[in-house]
């Protein structure tokens, strides 16, 4: 993994257990890369924060952090196919052994060790298109992972493959940099290759390796392979998710790894913290293109999406309009909860309002907003369910403010700091 501006990493030299240790000095870190040299029974580092800001994320796409959502959508929809590929050369392969990792336990109630920036890749089965894509996985012992699988991609295979009963082919990449990261998260149909995407975000630069089973995967700092048995299943959890607070147990598939392969030259293995700021920005961000597109169908003045990191990255959204005619912000709010089903509230600004400061969103809500006239209140729908008051059944009330200047007073409304 390649680590940019080293002289803004913080490097922690004092000897640390996987057991707690780490995972407690990276919350007093919350969003600097830090990286750990001296973990108790292993000889590789620890990395995390590589991707827990908005500006590193915009850094590693070549863009600023309001062009974040523009990028994506530029290359969702513009896929560039990989043809540069190498081999295994560059690593060491032996049979797998997760013991050789320092794979984090991070609270005191976790279900045991966790990976939490695996990159799983597999093929569909019937089509033989690739998936990629970040999931949790608790270790079982030195060869077995229990893997959490939401209904996504990676689920659809796994029951095309139980169907055939047939276990899934797949391999792990930990440790690569911010923007395969973040083309692995991204939301894009199930017939597009997400390293395609990355390839996009690498101007068609990127080089990926081969498998034995077929799998293209990038050049991280380990890679495991192993297959997913349709058949066995264990209790995987407790895991802290985005809100901060423990997923329940559920049963889960179980992982058998074959191989691993861990490079040569100075590998680290990539930890995200639970609940940490990478791991809400890598998976909400990708889901702001979601929103601003359904948006932009209701309200084509759309300007910016963003999910908060207040509301985990998830629950919160604020979108700014140009707002031409009165309804412009209602209309917004109802298109945005239709397009994040997760979405609990939603909050529409006007363009002179920066979405990404909280204060100034504050502002627009306590200058804008006539609660009777501009809050829409609406129960009885899907939610999240990561959010700790959603109903047993998944339901929940969400919330719309329409947080933009009245066009009938508009005069009433001008910031006057922002004039010369």
């Amino acid at each position: 993994m390649k680590l940019e501006n080293t002289e803004d990493i913080i490097e922690i030299n004092d000897e640390l257990s996987c057991e707690f240790e780490v995972a407690k000095v990276l919350r007093q870190y919350p969003k600097d890369t830090v990286i750990l040299t001296n973990v108790k029974n292993s000889e590789m580092p620890v990395v995390s924060g590589i991707c827990n800001t908005r500006e590193k994320i915009a850094k590693s796409i070549n863009c600023e952090v309001n062009e974040i959502t523009s990028k994506i959508i530029e290359a969702s929809d513009n896929p560039i196919k990989v043809e540069n590929f190498t081999d295994f050369s560059e690593y060491n392969t032996t049979e797998a052994d997760l013991s050789k990792l320092p794979i984090l336990t991070h609270y005191k109630r976790d279900g045991g060790a966790y990976i939490t920036s695996g990159v799983v890749f597999a093929r569909d089965p019937e089509t033989g298109i690739q998936n990629a894509s970040i999931h949790r996985m608790m270790v079982l012992d030195d060869k077995r992972l229990a893997i959490r699988i939401v209904p996504r991609n990676l689920y659809t295979y796994f029951q095309k493959a139980q169907k055939l009963n047939k276990d899934l082919e797949i391999a792990i990449a930990i440790g690569m940099d911010a923007a395969i990261l973040l083309a692995s998260t991204t939301s894009i149909p199930i017939d597009y290759n997400e390293m395609d995407v990355a390839n996009a975000f690498k101007n068609g630069e990127l080089t990926l390796i081969k498998t034995e089973s077929k799998l293209e995967v990038p050049q991280a700092d380990i890679i495991l392979e192993g297959k997913i048995s349709v058949t066995e299943t264990t209790a995987e959890g407790p895991f802290v998710d985005l809100t901060d607070t423990y997923d329940i147990i559920r049963d889960q598939p179980i992982i058998t790894l074959s191989k691993m392969h861990i490079k040569k030259d100075n590998p680290c293995y990539h930890a995200i913290l639970p609940a940490g700021f990478e791991h809400k920005l890598l998976q909400g961000l990708p889901q702001e293109p979601r929103i601003y597109k359904s948006v932009k169908n209701a309200v084509p003045t759309v300007e910016t999406v963003a999910l908060t990191e207040g509301g985990c990255c998830w629950l919160h959204a604020v979108i700014s309009i140009n707002k031409q005619t009165e309804g412009d912000g209602k209309n917004a709010i109802m298109a945005a909860l239709s397009a994040h089903p997760s979405l609990k509230h939603a909050v529409v600004v006007d363009t002179d309002v920066d979405v990404f400061d909280p204060q100034d969103v504050e502002y627009a809500i306590a200058t804008r907003v006539k609660a009777d006239r501009d809050i829409m209140i609406v129960p009885n729908v899907r939610g999240s369910s990561l959010d700790p008051v959603a109903e047993s059944d998944g339901t929940t009330t969400k919330l719309g403010v329409d947080a933009t200047k009245s066009l009938k007073t508009i005069e009433k409304f001008e910031r006057v700091s922002f004039g010369e």
